[in-house]
C-alpha cells in the first residue's frame, strides 16, 4: 500500500474538519463523457484518490487487511480540497481509468459529477442485505441518491450543535432549547463594550449559508419546493431576520466578513457566549493551544424553532467509483470494506463519526465524544434534513445568491425587499441550472 507523504494525526482532526468544512468547489465544470475501454493489469494497483483527513488516514492505517483480501497493491492519494477537485475536473473530463475509488462531497460535487457521467451506479450493488444499506442513517443516505440511482455511500457525517459557555449559563438552567430563548439569552450575556459577544456565527455572503440553513429549516424554510424558489417564503424570511438581528444585535463587528475560519476563534478566545457551526470541529474548544474555553465549552442540540429542532444532517464525506475505471468490482469492494459495520464502529469509537444508525446506537462508540457532544450529534442524526445548502450544479453561485439577504439582515436592513430581489434571481438561475441538467 502506498499513500501520500501527508499525514493526520487524530489531535488534528478538529482543523482539517474545519477546513473541510469551510471549502468549496471550485473550477469543476460540465464535461462530455466516454466509455470505457480495454482491462486492467493484474499488476495494476487500485486507486484511491481522496481528501488529507482523519478518516483517510486512519483506513489508510488498515488497508493492509484489505490488500491481502483481493490480492492487489492499495494506492491511496491524500490531498487538499482545491487539488482533489482539479484533479478530478482535469481526470475525469479525459475519462481517466488511472482513479477507481473516489472520495466526494455528495452535496457539493455529485449531481454535477453524475450530470457528466462520471459516476457509476451503485444501486444494484448497495441492495445487496449483507451489505445493509438500510443501516445507513436515512438523511445521509437519501443525498447519496441522484435521479433515482445510488452513486455514492456516505462515511463520515456533520451537523450542527449549539457550542456554549456552561459557566455563564449555570444560572439560567443551562442551554437555550428553542430559537427564542438563544436570542433571548444572547441579547442577556453580550457585553460588546467589553468585547464580549452573546453569540458569534458565520456571516460571509456565501460562507454563511450551510449553517444557516438549520435555523432556515427550524422556521419551517427551505432553498427549493418542487424546483421552484422558496427563498421569499413567509419562513424563509423570518429565518434571514432572525439570523440577521441575532448577529447585529449581539454579534462581534465585521461579522459579514467571517467564515469559518474567523468566528471559531472567537469562541475558542472566550469572547462569545454562543456558537452555531459543525460538530465535526469541537476538538478546537478543547485543545489547550488554541483554546481557552476547554474546561467551560457546552454542546447542546440545534435550539428548535417554529417548526421544531431540524438540523441538517449530511454526508460530509462518501466513497464513489469513477464510472471509467477498469477495476471498479475491485473498487466497490473496497467501498464495501471500507464503509462497513465493523469499521464504521472502530472509526467511530476514534472519534469519526460515521453513517451507520448500527455504531450511533452503540455506546461504546458514542463513547469516543464529549457525553453533551454525543447526545447532540445523536438527536441531530434522528432529526436531520438531507442537505445544507440549495441542490443545484452550480452550488457555488447559488449560495451567493440566497446569502444576498443574509447580510442584509445582519446590516440591519430590512431582508424582505433584498429576499424578493434574491428570489426573483434564484428562480432565473434554477432555469438555467436545470436546463444544464437536461442537456
Amino acid at each position: 500500500m502506498s499513500t501520500s507523504p501527508q499525514s493526520v494525526s487524530r489531535r488534528s482532526f478538529g482543523r482539517l474538519a474545519a477546513v473541510a468544512a469551510a471549502a468549496t468547489v471550485g473550477g469543476l465544470t460540465l464535461g462530455a463523457c466516454s466509455g470505457r475501454s480495454g482491462s486492467a493489469s493484474p499488476d495494476a494497483p487500485l486507486r484511491v484518490m481522496a481528501i488529507n483527513h482523519v478518516w483517510s488516514q486512519a483506513i489508510a492505517g488498515r488497508v493492509a487487511e484489505f490488500e491481502e483480501r483481493i490480492g492487489r497493491r492499495v494506492s491511496i492519494s491524500m490531498l487538499t480540497s482545491d487539488q482533489l477537485s482539479n484533479s478530478y475536473n482535469v481526470k475525469l473530463n479525459a475519462s481517466a481509468t488511472d482513479v477507481d475509488v473516489m472520495m466526494v462531497r455528495a452535496l457539493q460535487e455529485q449531481l454535477l459529477f453524475a450530470t457528466n457521467g462520471w459516476l457509476a451506479d451503485l444501486t444494484d450493488r448497495v441492495s445487496d442485505a449483507a451489505f445493509d444499506w438500510a443501516d445507513f442513517q436515512e438523511a445521509p443516505r437519501r443525498r447519496s441518491t441522484t435521479a433515482g440511482r445510488v452513486l455514492s455511500v456516505p462515511v463520515v457525517t456533520e451537523r450542527p450543535t449549539l457550542y456554549y459557555r456552561r459557566d455563564l449559563l449555570a444560572d439560567f438552567g443551562g442551554p437555550p432549547g428553542t430559537l427564542d430563548e438563544l436570542m433571548e439569552l444572547s441579547l442577556e450575556l453580550a457585553d460588546r463594550g467589553d468585547d464580549f459577544f452573546g453569540f458569534v456565527g458565520r456571516g460571509q455572503r456565501s460562507g454563511a449559508v450551510s449553517q444557516w440553513s438549520s435555523f432556515l429549516y427550524s422556521f419551517g424554510g427551505d432553498f427549493t419546493a418542487e424546483g421552484r424558489s422558496t427563498i421569499a417564503t413567509r419562513e424563509a424570511i423570518a429565518a434571514y431576520e432572525y439570523y440577521g438581528r441575532l448577529l447585529e444585535r449581539t454579534g462581534p463587528p465585521g461579522a459579514t466578513n467571517m467564515s469559518l475560519e474567523q468566528a471559531m476563534p472567537i469562541f475558542a478566545q472566550g469572547k462569545a457566549a454562543f456558537y452555531v457551526d459543525a460538530d465535526a470541529i469541537y476538538t478546537n474548544f478543547l485543545d489547550p493551544a488554541v483554546s481557552t474555553v476547554q474546561d467551560t465549552v457546552g454542546f447542546a442540540p440545534f435550539p428548535a424553532g417554529p417548526a421544531g429542532s431540524r438540523p441538517h444532517n449530511i454526508p460530509s464525506w462518501s466513497l464513489a467509483v469513477n464510472e471509467f475505471s477498469l477495476l471498479r468490482d475491485d473498487a466497490w469492494e473496497f467501498i464495501r470494506w471500507a464503509s462497513s459495520p465493523e469499521m464504521v464502529a472502530a472509526l467511530q469509537a476514534d472519534g469519526i463519526p460515521g453513517a451507520r444508525q448500527s455504531a450511533w446506537s452503540d455506546a461504546e462508540t458514542l463513547a469516543a465524544f464529549p457525553a453533551e457532544l454525543a447526545e447532540s450529534m445523536r438527536l441531530g442524526g434522528e432529526r436531520g434534513v438531507d442537505h445544507d445548502r440549495p441542490e443545484v450544479l452550480q452550488v457555488g453561485r447559488a449560495r451567493d445568491i440566497v446569502g444576498r439577504p443574509l447580510v442584509a439582515g445582519i446590516l440591519g436592513e430590512p431582508v424582505a425587499a433584498v429576499a424578493r430581489e434574491a428570489d426573483a434571481e434564484f428562480a432565473d438561475f434554477l432555469v438555467r441550472d436545470n436546463r444544464h441538467r437536461e442537456s
